[in-house]
């Protein structure tokens, strides 16, 4: 559980306060005196953090208490901070790969994917197409990798121990694969401007095939144990209803949005890689209550929806001949004056880079768009009228990583 600390002053001139030490870790703040100097009421400023119940990174929530309930909430984000984006500009195109992969660590390769993305538009360059189908696949394996992260560690939040390892039994055929093709496990370093690193190992795709198969077969167990518990439904359903106005308005995306009813997906409404080809396998999984509940479904959803894509993938990567995987490049790459955004549909949310490069071997400016930054600013408006004992439900349910709000 999160650590509570006594509030500053600096705390209780944000909320225009008054603070006074009061016991229990938090800091009682008098709002308003009455007729006789009575108080009319004492609210509590309280920090949640900095960190995360479950450890996706140094979060801190600053929230007012109006006994039991929430009135004010403010996310407290830059702990992690490690400038990124100014270290992308010192790095040239073939390096920036190693950094972008990292801001939402549990999305390596769809993060390296938005990046040489950016850089060959820039360039105009059309990678081959046996290098289009298994960027498409590794993308779809690596949002399954993503998904069950949270599939199993959400559950392990409202205490049920259970979940997380059969999530990480499913993860752990799809990490094998993932690693035999790309040498890592979490930052895959596998994207190359131009296409991919290299070929497929012999007999790669027979051994994902199966590691899909098993990961389709883990589903439904995962499912039951989890939705079929009532102590889970009691703790979601209905709990922390995000608007889709509200999602509108903070620019939420992904499962988040979905689960509020946005229909919006960027794989099928602007289409990227292979997507176009795969309209008849991609579904866009959306629910209308907006509540924790509706979250954890989507995103259940969304994780079959994945492994059928990395089988259409499969499927059509038997059919194409052998051939190359990558484009040569010069010794010292250049992008062309310009500018460019190329955005992607990543695990999370929509990811984008804004390119902007005066010829040179290194970006002028390379702005990230990460799916984590906006969605969580809705807690703003989520958490406000929310009992405390929700409050981990709603912020678990948020699916987020803190590297890729803080960048």
């Amino acid at each position: 559980m999160a650590e509570t600390g006594s509030a500053d002053s600096e705390t209780a001139a944000t909320f225009g306060t008054d603070a006074s030490a009061a016991p229990g870790g938090g800091t009682a703040t008098h709002t308003t005196v009455g007729v006789g100097g009575a108080a009319e009421s004492t609210d509590m400023v309280l920090n949640i953090g900095p960190q995360h119940p479950s450890t996706h990174g140094v979060l801190r929530l600053r929230l007012v208490l109006d006994g039991e309930r929430i009135s004010r909430a403010e996310p407290v984000v830059g702990y992690m901070h490690r400038g990124a984006e100014k270290l992308f500009e010192v790095r040239d195109y073939r390096q920036i790969v190693v950094l972008a992969n990292r801001h939402d660590w549990l999305s390596a390769f769809a993060n390296e994917l938005g990046v040489v993305l950016a850089v060959e538009r820039m360039l105009g360059m059309e990678v081959p197409e046996r290098a289009v189908w298994l960027r498409t696949l590794l993308a779809e394996l690596n949002r399954v990798l993503n998904h069950l992260m949270f599939l199993g560690s959400y559950p392990l939040e409202l205490g049920g121990l259970t979940p997380i390892f059969y999530a990480f039994t499913e993860r752990e055929g799809l990490q094998r694969v993932l690693e035999e093709v790309s040498g890592g496990r979490m930052h895959y370093m596998f994207n190359r401007v131009g296409g991919l690193k290299e070929d497929l190992p012999a007999g790669w795709t027979g051994r994902a095939r199966a590691a899909v198969a098993e990961a389709r077969a883990g589903l439904p167990r995962l499912s039951e144990l989890v939705l079929g518990n009532e102590v889970f439904q009691a703790r979601t359903r209905g709990v922390g209803v995000l608007r889709p106005e509200t999602a509108r308005a903070y620019g939420v995306s992904g499962p988040i949005a979905r689960a509020s009813g946005v229909d919006f997906d960027l794989r099928r409404d602007e289409p990227y890689l292979a997507y176009g080809e795969l309209a008849d396998t991609l579904r866009v999984v959306t629910r209308t209550e907006g509540d924790c509940l509706a979250r954890f479904e989507v995103l259940l959803d969304q994780t079959a929806n994945a492994l059928d894509l990395a089988d259409a993938c499969l499927d059509r990567l038997a059919e194409l001949p052998p051939g190359p995987v990558n484009q040569r490049l010069p010794k010292v790459l250049k992008a062309p004056e310009g500018a460019t955004y190329a955005w992607t549909e990543n695990p999370l949310g929509v990811n984008g880079y804004y390119l902007v490069s005066k010829g040179e071997k290194t970006p002028h400016r390379l702005k990230l768009r990460s799916a984590s930054f906006n969605n969580i600013q809705a807690l703003r408006e989520l958490l406000p009228g929310t009992l405390v004992a929700d409050m981990v439900a709603i912020l678990g349910s948020f699916f987020f990583v803190v590297g890729d709000i803080d960048k």
